[in-house]
């Protein structure tokens, strides 16, 4: 359900790439892929290529880390409020997904 979501926003005439690791939800045989959409796998075992990692290590580090939270509400709402304050910096998402490996060979 999520890919097709996904392919609904997908422009006509246009076509997505999602960059996936390799969780048995994103490889199981019984998904459907729509035409508009291509799956790029990345490497076993190598979080530190996905974005989506980098992202949370940068809110444990900035935000998450060395705290005691009383109650898993409490948690959600530090979770929360991190999110936010990175989303209302979208130079430091842009930043964290701009690292130098990533883009090995190019200009």
């Amino acid at each position: 359900m999520h890919l097709d979501e996904i392919s609904t926003m997908v422009a006509r005439g246009s076509h997505a790439v999602l960059l996936l690791d390799r969780a048995g939800w994103h490889t199981t045989r019984m998904l459907t892929v729509p035409n508009n959409i291509t799956l790029i796998f990345l490497p076993s075992r190598s979080p530190e290529m996905n974005p989506v990692e980098q992202i949370w290590q940068y809110l444990r580090s900035n935000f998450l880390s060395n705290r005691v939270f009383e109650t898993y509400a409490d948690i959600v709402d530090a979770a929360c409020e991190a999110w936010r304050s990175l989303t209302e910096n979208p130079e430091t998402i842009t930043s964290i997904g701009m690292r130098q490996r990533a883009h090995i060979g190019h200009s």
